[in-house]
């Protein structure tokens, strides 16, 4: 039997663990991202023709187009999804469709600062509501990426707005640092020695580098 973590996608196989899941304590985390054994989820095995079936219907109940942009973020974070779960040939794949889809993504005409601010803003407000509806529904998941996505927003509005301030003069003689697992933004000369909000070490901060003119 196999168990999936429902926050982080981690694979627990009790065929090539020598404790089976069963028998792990109840304090047991998730060796990924520390969730709970109560987060993990028995894998749902079905027949072929049975999930054929399953898998259309889903598909045909959510199914909406995205725009190049959507789907570029969309197997970006599909790649970094496999690099966490060491699928490096797939990470890599997706990287490469991510990579296509930015190529022909249309260039934003009104992406002004101030633009960006208010969209910005505008995920702020609505982070409420979503949180609500994650509580409601009892999805510690979904809960756990709206408090992650709420505080690194929160943290890119102030960025926008010390920059609308600031100006260039906001990033002269210092470095950008982006998680390369939730996403925070980090302005200094080093990474921070741990993420402020999903707590990994600096080794996780991926430094971005300036336009070249």
């Amino acid at each position: 039997m196999r168990y999936i973590c429902q926050i982080c996608g981690y694979i627990y196989d009790d065929a090539k663990e020598k404790t089976p899941f069963d028998s792990l304590p109840e304090d047991w985390k998730c060796p990924l991202c520390g969730a709970l054994k109560s987060d993990f989820r028995p894998e749902e095995i079905l027949q072929p023709e049975i999930m054929e079936k399953k898998m259309t219907a889903e598909a045909d109940a959510d199914l909406k187009e995205l725009s190049a942009g959507q789907l570029s973020a969309l197997c970006s974070n599909l790649s970094r999804g496999c690099e966490k779960q060491y699928k490096i040939e797939e990470a890599a794949m997706f990287r490469e469709l991510a990579d296509y889809f930015s190529s022909i993504t249309p260039a934003i005409q009104d992406a002004s600062v101030e633009n960006i601010a208010a969209l910005l803003q505008e995920d702020i407000d609505n982070y409420t509501a979503v949180r609500a509806t994650a509580d409601a529904a009892g999805d510690r998941g979904a809960a756990r990426i709206c408090v992650w996505g709420e505080k690194v927003t929160r943290m890119l509005s102030s960025l926008v707005s010390r920059y609308l301030r600031e100006g260039e003069t906001m990033l002269a003689d210092t470095a950008i640092w982006v998680c390369t697992v939730c996403g925070f933004v980090y302005i200094g000369e080093n990474a921070p020695e741990l993420c402020p909000v999903c707590k990994v070490p600096a080794w996780k901060f991926e430094k971005i580098e300036g336009r070249t003119k």
